[in-house]
């Protein structure tokens, strides 16, 4: 729980300050792409986690990293630098997940998963997302899973609800409406 207390914290101040530069969204996919480097990267992760390190050190990798990204906002440049001088690297992963979460509440979107039998096509996608915005009168940004075992149609989840459109689920209804007769 003091895990996710300190990422809030650090994770609602870097909000506010890229809220005022107007460039919240900006903060938030570089925090999302910064975040994910590092965990795709066993080696890296481990030169900015493990303690073994100095603070130099993970400094140097650090700034490497904001090099690679390219143009990095600012405000997300020094919360880096803020981070591996107080040695809070690792809430790195919660604080950009729980960021992602304020900028989408701010903004009044809500995320979702869409799981299908195959690939669903872009103008598909975009559908489903208007259908589940008029739902949950909130704008929708959804992503794409791929599931074969789904035989048929699809599973939505936004937030914590699930619109289960599959075929399986539609079998079982029938089935169990079939079993009360």
């Amino acid at each position: 729980m003091v895990n996710v207390s300190i990422a809030r914290r650090y994770a609602r101040a870097l909000l506010d300050v890229a809220t005022e530069a107007g460039r919240a969204d900006a903060v938030s996919e570089q925090l999302t792409s910064f975040s994910s480097a590092v965990g795709q990267n066993r080696e890296l992760a481990d030169v900015l986690f493990n303690p073994a390190y100095s603070r130099e050190q993970r400094a140097r990798v650090v700034e490497s990293l904001l090099k690679a990204l390219g143009q990095v906002e600012p405000v997300l440049a020094n919360t880096m630098r803020l981070l591996v001088d107080r040695n809070r690297l690792g809430y790195l992963p919660d604080i950009a997940r729980l960021y992602r979460d304020m900028v989408d509440a701010q903004a009044g979107r809500l995320r979702g998963h869409v799981t299908s039998a195959i690939p669903l096509a872009n103008d598909t996608l975009q559908s489903l997302a208007g259908t589940l915005k008029q739902l949950t009168q909130r704008n929708v940004v959804l992503e794409a899973r791929v599931d074969p075992s789904v035989l048929g149609g699809v599973a939505a989840q936004v937030g914590s609800t699930l619109y289960d459109g599959t075929l399986r689920t539609q079998l079982e209804q029938l089935r169990r409406e079939l079993k009360q007769r």
